[in-house]
């Protein structure tokens, strides 16, 4: 049997990673829950929101970094919460420091409260100063795909244009935008917010995308352990799908068994 397993393999900043699927910490109804969700996922890279999550920062609570430990996960932070390119700037140094040097920061800009759409003004100015400052930036986007080619061409090592509103679980509400995306970009893009359900990410990864992350999907499903591992497998089914190719769409039947030569 042909195997596809160094096609399977995700590259970021050097690092190679067996999972597709990176998932994000927040939502969960605590932390052990929190653990066996990101266990069942089997990503290997999961995000943290450093202005909401305690990673070292607060001596005195729970640190998220004793279930989900540096050792065994490559710990994406993020911006999350940041309105502004100084306040993201800030945030990226400082998970730098509490990460021991780490630089691989996920860039994250919203506009406002209700539709928590990206600031792509303020992104672009913040993505400038981090890659200037030695910083592997992953930068979440709209689906704008003259966006999308700026913040390449700025340095950032991966776009992550979303499918839906954050938290939203529409799925990919504009394919099309997408796809232009995935036929210019040189570096990996990922849908990042808008997932929803299993097959919202096999469509995902279908479509070429590199791989897929998500937090709310998970998170607020009736039983997140259980959509985790579904998710697992969805990610892994688009993937394989993608790399086999699909049948051609076809108007009218055409007979799985030849019709010549019948008896």
């Amino acid at each position: 049997m042909h195997s596809t397993n160094t096609q399977q393999n995700f590259t970021i900043a050097g690092r190679t990673f067996d999972s597709r699927l990176l998932v994000g910490t927040g939502k969960y109804k605590d932390l052990e829950e929190t653990r066996l969700a990101i266990e069942a996922s089997g990503a290997q890279i999961v995000t943290v929101a450093v202005r909401r999550t305690n990673i070292g920062q607060h001596a005195n609570e729970p640190n998220l970094l004793d279930v989900i430990s540096p050792d065994k996960y490559c710990i994406l932070p993020n911006t999350a919460g940041c309105y502004d390119a100084e306040d993201a700037v800030r945030t990226c140094r400082l998970a730098r420091e509490l990460l021991d040097g780490h630089n691989l920061v996920k860039l994250e800009i919203l506009a406002d409260d209700k539709t928590l759409f990206p600031n792509v003004v303020e992104t672009l100015k913040a993505a400038r100063v981090l890659v200037d400052e030695g910083f592997d930036v992953m930068v979440y986007t709209s689906d704008d795909p003259i966006i999308a080619r700026e913040l390449e061409a700025v340095g950032c090592i991966a776009v992550m244009p979303l499918a839906g509103l954050i938290g939203s679980g529409l799925g990919i509400c504009n394919p099309y935008n997408l796809r232009i995306i995935l036929e210019e970009a040189t570096v990996p893009v990922l849908v990042d917010a808008g997932v929803g359900t299993a097959s919202d990410a096999t469509i995902a990864m279908e479509m070429g995308c590199a791989a897929v992350l998500m937090n709310s999907a998970i998170a607020l499903a009736q039983q997140p352990i259980l959509m985790a591992e579904a998710m697992r497998h969805a990610v892994i089914a688009g993937r394989q799908a993608y790399l086999a190719g699909r049948m051609p769409k076809r108007l009218y039947a055409s007979a799985s068994s030849p019709l010549t030569d019948l008896i």
